[in-house]
C-alpha cells in the first residue's frame, strides 16, 4: 500500500476523515513520552482542507512507470524540495524519516552505514542509482556512506521483497535513486551552505531541453572537520576503548550528467553518469594493557562510487514496447595507513517488454548480470580475485480496472557458482469504499551470497543462498486532507549467512561465513497525515520484531518500535518545520548483552523564497543535544545547526 505521508511534494498528500490518524498521533506520543505533542496531535479535528491526488508516477514497485494510485505495494517517495529541506548530508540521514526505516552508523558522515528496511539487513535491499544496480561483493549490500546526496533528485522507497521482479537481494525490499533530468529552457543553479563542526557544501550545474536533446549536469563539494567518533577514550580509558580525542571530518567531491535524446517521437537513448569520492577519518584501535597507551595514526577511509548506464526506449505501437539497458557500477572502499582495499565491479544487461491490453499489462524480461570483486586485507596479503554471472528470464501480470488491482510475477535466476533459483509474488489490492482500500500479498525472494564469502579465506564454497517467504496485509483510509494506513508484515528468512567460528570446513582458525542461521521479520507500521489550512501534520509508527530464531535474541542494533512526528506551518511566505524521532532501545550485540539506549530528538527547519532567484533553508537538528549512539562506542554529532542559499533562476 502507499505510505500515509507522500513526501513527493515536499508536504504531506493527505485526504479526509476527521479521526483517521489522530489515534496514530496519540500511539506515537505515548508510545516514546512525547505527551506534550498531543494538543499538536488533537489539531486533527479541524476541517479538512482541498483534497490531493495520487495520479504521480513511480517506477520502482514493477519496473515499469505506475500511477501511484494503482500500486498495491508499500512506497514512499522523497523529492528534490524535501531533501534541500532537510539539511541530511547523507543519503542514510534522510531515508531514516521515513516509514519502516532505521539506520546505524559508526560515527560521523562517510563511515561504515547500514540501511535496514522492517529490520532486514542492509544487504538484502536492492539499490539502483538511475538503473544502475549498487552492491558490494565482500560485505554485501550498498555502501551508503559513498552515495553522493547532493546528486538526487528524487528517492523511490518500496518496502517488501521483490525478488521476483530485481532478482537477488530484495529479500528486505527495493530503494531506487534518481539524478535530475531536464526539462524545457535553461536552468543553471548555485548553491553554498555552512553548518556545525565546520560544514561547507558548494554546488552548481545546469539543466534543460534544446530540441531533441534534453541535458542535466551537476557537481558539489562538501567537507566538514568532523567531530571525535569515539569520545569515550578521552573520559575512561578500559580495554576497549579506543583512539585518543580528534576531531573525525571528511571530504567529499562528487560530479554528474544525463543526457537524453528523443530519436523520435515514440523512441529514446539515456545516458548517465557519476562520479563520488568521499574521504573520512574515523579512530583505529587503541591498546591501554600498555603503560602508556598504544595510540596508532588516526585512520581515513575512501570511498569511490562510478555508475554509467545506456536506455533505448522503443514503443512500437500502442500495445507493444521495449526497453534494452547495459549498466556499470565500480565501488572501491580503502584505508590507509591501516591498509584495506576492496573492489566491486557489476555490469547488468536488461531486455524488457512490455504488452497492454486495455487493463491489463504483460511484461517479459530477460536480464544478466555479472559480478567481480578484488580484495586485498592488508599489503602483504595475496589479492583475492573472483567473478560471477546471474541469468535471468521474469514474467510479470498486471490488472487494473475499477476497484481491483492485481500484480504477479515469476523469475528464474541461473547463478554461474550456485545455480537456479525461482521467485514469485502475487498481490492483489480492492476498493472497499472510494476512500477505503485494502491489499493483500505474498512472495518469496532470496541473496545470493556474496563472492567474498564463499572464496576468501573465510569463506565456504558450499554455502546456499539465503531465502525468505513473506506475506504481508494493508489497509489505507484517503478522504480529503486526511490519510491513515497501517501494513501487517511477516518475513521468513532461511539459510541466513552469519560468521560462525566453529563452521564445519573452515580454513581459518578465526572462523568462516556459514549458513547456520534463521531470521524472522515481522511486525506493524502506521502513517497518517492531515492537512489544517496552512498547517501539515504527518506521522508514522512501528512496532517490529527482527528476531534470531535460533537464539530467540533480537536482532543487532534494530529497536522494536521507532517513529517520526512532523508538522510543517507556511506563514507570511516561509514553510517552518518541527519534527520528532524517536526510536527505542537496542542491543548491540547478537547475544543481546550489550544495551543501546533509546532517544528522541527534536529537528527544526525554517525555508523561504528571500529573492526572485533565491532560496534560504535553515535547520537545528537535534535541538536538545542529546547523547546517543547508533553503535556502541561511536558517537553522533550532537546538536548541529545548517543554513544554506541557493540561486534558482526563474
Amino acid at each position: 500500500m502507499i505510505s500515509c505521508v507522500s513526501l513527493s511534494s515536499g508536504r504531506a498528500s493527505v485526504r479526509r476523515s476527521r479521526p483517521a490518524c489522530l489515534p496514530l498521533t496519540l500511539a506515537l506520543a505515548s508510545a516514546f513520552g512525547g505527551l506534550a505533542l498531543v494538543p499538536l496531535a488533537a489539531q486533527a479535528q479541524a476541517a479538512a482542507a482541498a483534497p490531493a491526488t495520487l495520479d504521480e508516477t513511480v517506477v520502482t514497485a514493477n519496473r515499469t512507470p505506475q500511477a501511484l494510485s494503482e500500486l498495491v505495494g508499500d512506497v514512499s517517495i522523497v523529492d528534490r524540495k524535501t531533501i534541500e529541506r532537510s539539511g541530511a548530508t547523507g543519503v542514510a540521514d534522510v531515508l531514516s524519516r521515513l516509514p519502516g526505516m532505521e539506520i546505524t552508523r559508526s560515527g560521523g558522515v562517510g563511515n561504515t552505514t547500514s540501511v535496514y528496511i522492517r529490520g532486514a539487513e542492509t544487504r538484502f535491499t536492492a539499490v539502483y542509482l538511475d538503473g544502475v544496480r549498487i552492491d558490494s561483493q565482500s560485505t554485501g549490500g550498498a555502501g551508503w556512506e559513498g552515495i553522493p546526496l547532493s546528486q538526487i533528485d528524487r528517492i523511490e522507497v518500496l518496502r517488501g521483497p521483490a525478488a521476483a521482479v530485481y532478482g537477488s537481494d530484495a529479500v528486505g525490499g527495493v530503494i531506487q535513486l534518481f539524478t535530475k533530468r531536464g526539462e524545457d529552457g535553461v536552468s543553471p543553479y548555485a548553491g553554498i551552505g555552512f553548518g556545525s563542526h565546520g560544514l561547507r557544501k558548494i554546488e552548481g550545474g545546469v539543466s534543460g531541453k534544446s530540441g531533441l536533446l534534453d541535458y542535466s549536469f551537476g557537481v558539489a563539494h562538501e567537507e566538514s572537520k568532523g567531530f571525535n567518533v569515539q569520545p569515550i577514550a578521552k573520559r575512561t580509558p578500559s580495554k576497549d576503548g579506543f583512539t585518543s580525542p580528534d576531531r573525525d571530518g571528511y571530504r567529499s567531491t562528487s560530479g554528474n550528467l544525463k543526457l537524453g535524446f528523443q530519436i523520435t517521437p515514440d523512441q529514446r537513448i539515456d545516458a548517465t553518469l557519476l562520479t563520488s569520492d568521499i574521504n573520512a577519518g574515523y579512530d583505529p584501535s587503541v591498546s591501554f594493557r600498555t603503560k602508556p597507551p598504544i595510540t596508532f595514526r588516526d585512520d581515513v577511509s575512501n570511498n569511490t562510487l562510478r555508475t554509467a548506464g545506456l536506455t533505448w526506449s522503443a514503443k512500437w505501437n500502442d500495445i507493444y514496447s521495449t526497453r534494452l539497458q547495459v549498466t556499470d557500477s565500480e565501488t572501491v572502499y580503502k584505508t590507509q595507513p591501516s591498509f584495506y582495499r576492496t573492489e566491486t565491479r557489476l555490469r547488468g544487461y536488461l531486455f524488457q517488454n512490455e504488452f497492454r491490453f486495455g487493463p491489463h499489462l504483460v511484461t517479459a524480461t530477460l536480464e544478466r548480470r555479472e559480478d567481480a570483486l578484488e580484495n586485498a586485507p592488508t599489503t602483504s596479503a595475496k589479492l583475492f580475485s573472483r567473478d560471477r554471472s546471474q541469468n535471468a528470464a521474469a514474467l510479470g501480470y498486471g490488472y487494473v480496472k475499477g476497484p481491483h488491482s492485481l500484480q504477479l510475477h515469476v523469475r528464474h535466476d541461473d547463478d554461474s557458482e550456485f545455480g537456479g533459483k525461482t521467485t514469485g509474488s502475487a498481490a492483489y489490492g480492492y476498493a472497499i469504499t472510494p476512500s477505503l482500500r485494502a491489499t493483500v500479498s505474498a512472495g518469496t525472494a532470496f541473496r545470493a551470497p556474496t563472492l567474498y564469502q564463499r572464496f576468501s579465506e573465510y569463506g565456504l564454497a558450499s554455502l546456499q543462498p539465503e531465502s525468505s517467504r513473506n506475506v504481508e496485509l494493508g489497509l489505507q483510509y484517503t478522504a480529503g486532507a486526511t490519510q491513515a494506513g497501517i501494513v501487517l508484515y511477516r518475513n521468513r528468512v532461511q539459510n541466513l549467512i552469519v560468521f560462525d567460528g566453529s563452521a564445519k570446513g573452515c580454513q581459518s582458525s578465526f572462523g568462516c561465513y556459514a549458513s547456520t542461521a534463521r531470521a524472522r521479520y515481522q511486525g506493524v507500521t502506521l502513517t497518517g497525515g492531515h492537512r489544517i489550512g496552512d498547517v501539515t501534520l504527518r506521522a508514522s509508527l512501528d512496532y517490529q520484531d527482527p528476531r534470531d530464531l535460533a537464539t530467540d535474541n533480537l536482532l543487532a542494533r534494530r529497536a522494536r518500535a521507532h517513529g517520526t512526528l512532523g508538522a510543517d506551518w507556511r506563514i507570511a511566505g516561509w514553510t517552518l518545520g518541527a519534527e520528532i524521532q524517536s526510536s527505542g532501545k537496542r542491543f548491540d550485540d547478537a547475544a543481546n548483552t550489550v544495551k543501546l539506549g533509546g532517544y528522541t530528538l527534536l529537528n527544526l527547519s525554517a525555508s523561504k523564497q528571500i529573492m526572485r532567484d533565491l532560496n534560504l533553508v535553515a535547520r537545528v537538528d537535534n535541538v536538545g543535544d542529546k547523547d546517543y549512539q547508533f553503535a556502541r562506542l561511536y558517537a553522533n554529532g550532537g546538536r548541529t545547526a545548517y543554513v544554506g542559499l541557493k540561486w534558482t533562476p526563474q
